[in-house]
């Protein structure tokens, strides 16, 4: 037994030495990364930063590469863990961050590359890993015996809101291109842009009621949340898209006074939930002290960001209010400014890593 031990001691201090076992500890969202870059790319194109949305593009298209590869090394040198991953409840429905990452970096490819073929696989492989994982996710919460506690609810969940109007927006972009009518394709992104909804409604209800009724850390208030306002203006993104695409499609031309109204009643509480987040924030890091260093879930606060930025612009258009580009013009350096000091951070911790490894 001794000995056993010492054999475990030495293989734990190997990993923590080698950066390589590192991928085993990568998170499920990771691809918020992506995810980010690519809205805060988006937003600067809509506003004409053009140099800067376009080294975004190319910093996007490496990193999304990136991860690929790490969560491939991650599922066969770490399948372990990965599959521990998948049926944490508090973990698992950050996987689904890989199905908006592939939506979002189409829209770039889209709006950017002006590339409709390589955005067309993105749509394929977003809407392929939304439909494996949206259902194998809930088939795992409903058959498991230990059903997962209210406490086990944060932001991350919110991600399912987000995978599928991220989904619902591509398709509605890529509407003229796809091999079918164009009542079909939007008839599918309205009917993803109303799950997405309803998804909304009952997830944001039962995180309330998690943070108003049970008691809260420091601690567990973790960046995603911020994603309480990013699934919002995601769906207010995807409600917008689906106005200015109204003309095409004599349904949507129909409910257009519903498809408004209900895009409005979204953008309102997502700019609620704004001022909320900074206070929160403030407490967290302010008064109770937790420590700011980089963590990927600070991905999941730079989205909403970027996310706010473009729903606004487009829901400006959608609706005809031009003062709310006003907001959104101001949005985008907070956004922009906000992905810069993460990037950094992110570059810093990780050669600082690499630096220290070599000294041990």
């Amino acid at each position: 037994m001794p000995t056993n031990n010492k054999q475990n001691d030495g293989y734990k201090q190997i990993r923590s030495k080698h950066l390589f076992f590192k991928i085993a500890e990568l998170s499920p969202a990771y691809f918020a990364l992506v995810m980010a870059t690519g809205i805060v790319s988006i937003a600067a194109h809509l506003y004409n930063y053009i140099l800067f949305a376009k080294a975004l593009f190319y910093i996007n298209s490496i990193a999304y590469l990136i991860i690929c590869i790490l969560f491939i090394f991650r599922f066969i040198y770490f399948k372990k863990e990965f599959l521990s991953d998948f049926m944490d409840d508090r973990k698992n429905m950050g996987f689904l961050s890989f199905v908006a990452a592939n939506c979002i970096l189409g829209g770039q490819f889209i709006l950017i590359a002006n590339n409709y073929h390589v955005a067309a696989f993105f749509l394929i492989i977003g809407l392929s890993s939304w439909i494996v994982l949206t259902y194998s996710l809930f088939l795992i919460l409903i058959e498991k015996r230990n059903k997962p506690s209210i406490k086990a609810i944060n932001g991350t969940w919110l991600l399912l809101v987000v995978a599928t109007q991220a989904v619902s927006i591509l398709l509605a972009q890529l509407e003229e291109f796809l091999p079918f009518s164009h009542n079909e394709v939007l008839f599918f992104s309205l009917i993803l842009f109303l799950c997405g909804c309803l998804f909304y409604i009952i997830l944001i209800t039962l995180i309330i009621y998690r943070l108003i009724f049970f008691e809260l850390h420091a601690e567990d208030l973790s960046p995603p949340f911020w994603i309480s306002m990013g699934a919002d203006a995601i769906t207010v993104l995807a409600g917008s898209t689906l106005i200015l695409n109204a003309d095409k499609w004599e349904l949507l031309i129909e409910i257009l006074p519903f498809l408004k109204g209900f895009t409005l009643l979204f953008w309102a509480i997502g700019t609620w939930w704004i001022p909320l987040m900074v206070m929160l924030g403030i407490w967290r890091h302010f008064i109770k002290k937790v420590p700011l260093k980089y963590n990927s879930a600070y991905w999941g606060m730079v989205f909403p960001l970027g996310m706010y930025t473009v729903c606004t612009f487009q829901l400006s258009q959608a609706v005809g209010v031009p003062f709310l580009m006003a907001i959104s013009s101001v949005f985008v350096f907070f956004a922009i400014g906000v992905w810069s000091i993460v990037f950094i951070y992110l570059i810093y911790s990780l050669i600082f890593s690499v630096m220290l490894k070599k000294k041990l």
